[in-house]
């Protein structure tokens, strides 16, 4: 019988190992998004992520007679530790992710020795999955596995949830996804409040300028990081983050497809809406090479899609609950619906992930007459 081992990653060729092995996992899945490796890479290298700034990882390779056949991280996040337990993290509180195995043992020994090492740093309790900011891809897909993800959202084995949930780990946030029909317009009841919004002289729905990227993003972040500080999960992003998502995000930002809400001249609230990516890189296999990053090029010039995805909206938190709030979200959502049909040829919108106890978000999605399309669990337990 062959003797299983977890070793951790130590070499630059481990990382390499450690990107490859869902390549084969998943050669058989096809809605599986294989991810550009130089990318992946990054990701886990702290020379390339800035999230590394604040936070530290052990990643961990299972071998059988020297073969690969499992991974996972094991992080812990200072900004994370600092936050309101009743948010999900707090002070003792590690993370694990990037979670994949042939078989349900080693699932399960790799988990082990995740936590073992969690426990080594003093933490007391275990969040997961989380691949590895709560901004890049958290939680475990566990509804929506017959078609593939957009940009920055996860895949997984359906059978991954039985296996965790064996290790004695429950769910403690459900994300969910809404897809939404953008080919005709929306119903009677919001065209009423975007018309009504439209006449309204303090409000003003502007596109971003790309041109002005830096300023941009300072207003939006600064946006963000007031809507959404007391949302479950929050972690405020740090200078090194956003200046690793800017050259992440930039040759994907388009000025009508990403728009700042004004109110008597102050920017109040945004939405950020994004080209399926992964209609392009899915083809790909992975690499650049040969003539891939060619092909990237030239979709990038004038992306044409089937989706768009709209990965954070906010408004300010002196506004959240407000008759206004929701008239500003439903201008912006038009606006950007009429720019992904009319300029990108999209024919469905995705928006997530939305918390399932976040009432304002489902609320508009719901009114949009969005279905849930994708639904992930976030899983603890005590160590």
């Amino acid at each position: 019988m062959a003797q299983l081992t977890i070793r951790p990653v130590e070499t630059t060729r481990d990382r390499k190992t450690f990107v490859d092995l869902p390549f084969r996992l998943y050669a058989d899945d096809p809605n599986w998004v294989p991810p550009l490796k130089g990318e992946a890479l990054g990701l886990i290298t702290p020379e390339k992520n800035g999230w590394f700034s604040h936070a530290k990882a052990q990643l961990f390779l299972a071998e059988e007679d020297g073969r690969v056949v499992g991974r996972i991280s094991a992080h812990i996040d200072t900004l994370a530790l600092t936050m309101p337990a009743e948010q999900g993290f707090g002070p003792g509180v590690g993370q694990w992710g990037l979670m994949d195995a042939e078989r349900e043992d080693i699932f399960q020994a790799l988990l082990a020795r995740a936590e073992e090492w969690l426990r080594a740093q003093g933490m007391t309790r275990a969040l997961g999955p989380v691949s590895m900011s709560i901004w890049e891809e958290p939680g475990l897909l566990i509804q929506g596995f017959d078609h593939p993800p957009t940009i920055m959202m996860g895949h997984a084995k359906p059978e991954y949830r039985a296996w965790i949930e064996a290790a004695g780990y429950a769910c403690v946030k459900r994300l969910m996804t809404y897809d939404v029909d953008i080919t005709k317009p929306f119903p009677p009841i919001v065209q009423r409040i975007i018309q009504s919004g439209e006449k309204n002289p303090r409000i003003r729905v502007r596109e971003v300028d790309k041109r002005k990227f830096e300023e941009e993003a300072a207003i939006i972040l600064g946006i963000l990081n007031d809507a959404w500080s007391d949302n479950w999960g929050f972690v405020p992003l740090t200078p090194p983050e956003i200046e690793d998502v800017g050259v992440k995000l930039k040759p994907i930002v388009f000025n009508d497809l990403i728009r700042i809400a004004e109110v008597d001249g102050r920017p109040v609230a945004f939405m950020i809406t994004l080209p399926d990516l992964n209609e392009a890189i899915a083809p790909l296999g992975g690499s650049l090479l040969p003539f891939g990053w060619a092909k990237l090029l030239l979709w990038l010039r004038h992306p044409k899609v089937k989706t768009v995805r709209v990965p954070l909206m906010g408004v300010v938190k002196a506004m959240q609950s407000s008759r206004l709030a929701s008239q500003l979200a439903f201008m912006m959502i038009e606006y950007i619906r009429k720019a992904s049909a009319e300029n990108y040829g999209a024919v469905r919108g995705e928006i997530g992930w939305i918390l399932e106890d976040n009432q304002g978000m489902v609320s508009i999605a719901e009114t949009l007459e969005g279905d849930i399309n994708k639904v992930y669990q976030v899983y603890a337990r005590d160590l």
